[in-house]
């Protein structure tokens, strides 16, 4: 099966490896990938050029407001009912959506998980998705789901797209390419992508790797946008610029397809004679993006003190309460600390908010070992956490000249909903038993006495 699925990928590479992208974050694109093929003044012509049909695709209710209403239109060779017909249930049980509780007997803790293993079989990208964490519920599009994914074979014919939410794509091995209705984006480790709610896509593998790893936030609510700098300003942080959409790019194959989708927890399939990927053009902006992670430009303490980590946000969703979000995407990037008489990684704390992390590379400050680019902790709400002891030591006695944080790309999943636990994360076997031993040194030190022990 691998080698077959690995000759299927070197067929198809050539005509998939191009990508051109258009700066901006949110902004109303227009791009054709024929000569004409994009109407100018209107939106629907009695007859499109090419005889393309245009089909409107709405992220947004018609009625939101102008700042967060979303829709593009696009110009395609079949309009997308012709991409449908007459479903039947398929089953991946190993992704899973809010409300869920796992079935299992791990109770309440800290946790920490080592890197998934390889798959000892070939499976696609959506074959490989496994479901660690729930919060919220997908059907009153509120939460979210952190998943997993180790995969080492590429969608040929297959098609996916998503009703419940969005997906934030954050590859930890291996390029990956995710070609959308709207256009291609090569993604490295070090970037992410996103893909709208309900747009198709396939996801393909490039390079040279034995499994091709990262994680997922699908995000059921409100869309993720910048979050405001506030005092910050107008500068740092993710910047518009340095987000990414793909120029239009289709697919004219004439072949057996498969479409699925993901609605409400369930999954469907319909076998279709062509490629859903056939827009040839469009404009609007409801669109899929990538981010470089390392454009953000940090800001921190240039004095003392460690400031909260929310000035790390690269992406917000909101909720319907101001300043907490439904889901926040956090990262922790190389950065320089130079605050004087400070204790500089993240201070223990408490949280309203529950945190699923990883890491893409490198070692984050706050832990000094156990955890690894490819795993996985969860620092669910009000439960404390902070540096392991190792960590503590070193940050409490190191000579404090400035530091420079390099190789490193730690992120969270952050939302205000207490992350359920699946029950293939309670079993997983790379979930690390001893993970709370890593703040067993923290012993007293208090003796009664003034002064700074």
């Amino acid at each position: 099966m691998l080698e077959k699925a690995e000759k299927q990928r070197r067929a198809g590479s050539g005509q998939q490896r191009a990508a051109g992208y258009m700066p901006g974050f949110g902004n109303d694109f227009e791009t054709e990938s024929l000569p004409g093929a994009l109407p100018q003044g209107q939106n629907s012509p009695q007859k499109c050029n090419y005889g393309l049909y245009a089909e409107q695709l709405s992220g947004s209710p018609f009625t939101a407001p102008r700042g967060t209403n979303e829709r593009s239109w696009l110009y395609r060779i079949r309009p997308s009912v012709r991409h449908t017909g007459r479903f039947r249930r398929i089953d991946y049980p190993h992704w899973k959506t809010a409300p869920h509780v796992g079935e299992h007997s791990l109770a309440l803790g800290q946790l920490r998980w080592s890197p998934l293993p390889a798959p000892s079989e070939a499976l696609d990208f959506l074959q490989g998705i496994r479901t660690m964490t729930t919060a919220g519920d997908a059907l009153t599009q509120a939460g979210m789901a952190a998943h997993a994914y180790a995969f080492n074979a590429d969608m040929v014919d297959d098609y996916f797209f998503n009703a419940d939410g969005e997906l934030l794509i954050v590859p930890e091995t291996g390029a990956i390419q995710v070609f959308t209705e709207l256009g291609r984006m090569d993604v490295e480790p070090s970037e992410i992508c996103l893909i709208p709610r309900g747009m198709m896509f396939k996801v393909t593998r490039l390079g040279e790797e034995k499994v091709w790893r990262g994680y997922i936030c699908e995000n059921y609510g409100a869309k993720f946008t910048l979050p405001d700098r506030g005092p910050i300003g107008a500068n740092c942080l993710a910047n518009p610029r340095d987000f990414k959409t793909p120029v239009a790019a289709y697919e004219d194959k004439e072949t057996p397809c498969r479409v699925q989708v993901k609605w409400c927890g369930s999954f469907h399939m319909v076998e279709i004679g062509h490629s859903p990927l056939d827009v040839v053009a469009w404009h609007g902006n409801y669109a899929p993006y990538k981010y470089d992670l390392k454009t953000f430009s940090p800001v921190g303490a240039i004095l003392f003190d460690h400031p909260d980590p929310s000035i790390f946000t690269v992406l917000t969703a909101p909720s319907g309460e101001e300043g907490t979000a439904n889901v926040d995407f956090v990262i922790f990037p190389p950065r320089w600390l130079v605050a004087e008489h400070t204790f500089r990684p993240p201070w223990y704390h408490r949280n309203i908010m529950s945190e699923f992390m990883g890491l893409i590379y490198g070692r984050y400050d706050a832990k000094e070992e156990g955890f690894v680019p490819g795993g996985m902790s969860l620092h669910n709400m009000m439960l404390a956490h902070g540096p392991d002891f190792s960590g503590f030591e070193k940050a409490s006695n190191g000579e404090l000249k400035p530091v420079k944080l390099d190789n490193t790309m730690a992120f969270m999943f952050e939302t205000r909903f207490p992350q359920q636990l699946t029950t293939f994360a309670a079993e997983l076997d790379t979930l690390q038993d001893d993970y709370m031993d890593c703040w067993s040194g923290l012993e007293r030190k208090f003796d009664g006495t003034p002064g700074i022990k």
